[in-house]
């Protein structure tokens, strides 16, 4: 790595000594190939990805963003070419969402929807509210990897699993079989639901897909505690309770808090283009790791 090292710092004073246009592009190219071999994309970066969306702050109005959160998402996975799959949903009798599970297949999914995480705030007039105050609400994302039953031990004793009629708008029962299900993992106390499917086995394997991304991400949170790279990153410290947008309506305005950058066109960011966000955010938190790579070989 030392080697690799040394040889973009030269390359970097060359570019930076050079009038050449065409040297410039040569030397360019060649940084970013170094780059490219320096910083080591996270092997979860590839996998598919579980996205949930939970109302938080704001009662009816932060429900209605909770859905519509859900259906920019939805919109985001499609314009990529990736599958969607609906595990649990939690519909509020406004119409909104209390909640969303959503499964995302497709490669690279965790890798760029990984930017999504934190409390999503949204500041505009509610169409319930007669004096016209500015509201603000919040809903909050959390993203994970899709995890394969071998990397992590989940023992089938410390499972409890509930079956129960599946439940549609108002809390009603929508079918008259126990097809959903309710899987609590016993050490952790983390508790998945799905009842999407009519078929019962059809939510268990969805239900378990969601529990082993959950308690892999419980001990992946743990891990990162003790790495100071992870934690200081400013576009992916992974603490879930962090504002990392803001969705101002009046102002036709999304602002990312932290890079921090605003863009324009609400409305078509709301139907699921979201690319220019994230990948602006990737750019920027490659370019940081790439940094502190280069901050310890100074050390």
């Amino acid at each position: 790595m030392n080697q690799k090292i040394d040889e973009l710092k030269r390359n970097i004073k060359l570019l930076e000594e050079t009038d050449d246009l065409g040297f410039k592009s040569l030397i360019e190219e060649e940084i970013n190939k170094i780059k490219g071999e320096l910083v080591v994309p996270d092997p979860a970066d590839s996998k598919s990805a579980i996205i949930e969306i939970r109302a938080g702050t704001g009662g009816e109005e932060a429900e209605l963003f909770a859905g519509e959160l859900s259906r920019m998402y939805l919109m985001f996975i499609e314009k990529k070419g990736w599958r969607s799959s609906i595990t649990d949903r939690k519909e509020s009798p406004i119409g909104g969402l209390k909640g969303m599970t959503i499964e995302v297949q497709g490669e690279g999914a965790y890798g760029l929807l990984k930017y999504e995480g934190g409390v999503h705030r949204v500041q505009r007039v509610p169409k319930t509210e007669k004096s016209g105050r500015l509201h603000t609400s919040a809903a909050t994302v959390v993203v994970m990897p899709e995890i394969e039953a071998k990397q992590i031990d989940i023992r089938p004793e410390d499972l409890r699993i509930d079956v129960y009629h599946a439940s549609g708008h108002g809390g009603q029962s929508v079918n008259t079989t126990n097809s959903a299900v309710r899987i609590t993992h016993l050490p952790t106390g983390v508790v998945v639901t799905s009842q999407d499917e009519r078929s019962q086995l059809k939510n268990k394997d969805k239900a378990m897909k969601v529990l082993y991304a959950r308690v892999w991400q419980a001990e992946e949170d743990k891990r990162m505690e003790n790495e100071s790279a992870m934690r200081h990153s400013m576009v992916r410290s992974g603490d879930r309770s962090e504002k990392i947008r803001t969705y101002n309506f009046p102002q036709d305005r999304v602002t990312d808090h932290r890079i921090p950058k605003s863009y324009n066109q609400i409305e078509k960011i709301m139907d699921g283009d979201i690319s220019e966000i994230d990948e602006e955010l990737k750019s920027i938190d490659e370019a940081q790791k790439l940094d502190e790579i280069l901050s310890k070989s100074e050390d």
